[in-house]
């Protein structure tokens, strides 16, 4: 560890250690692992369809 880094992580603006944890374990990971979370992230992000949130609106209705 550089000195530099070692100065940060003790003044706290490093990672902390499940930062590190986090990013060793991605570092392990194959790519298509690191593909499929893209992917999944992305998804995710998407907004949801009018027609879908008008059906969700109806049935919500019934209720």
């Amino acid at each position: 560890m550089t000195s530099d880094k070692k100065d940060l992580e003790e003044r706290g603006s490093g990672p902390s250690g499940v930062e590190r944890k986090r990013e060793a374990g991605r570092a392990k990971q194959p790519q298509w692992a690191n593909g499929l979370r893209q992917l999944y992230d992305s998804v995710v992000d998407e907004d949801i369809p009018d027609q879908f949130k008008d059906l969700l609106s109806r049935l919500d209705a019934k209720d």
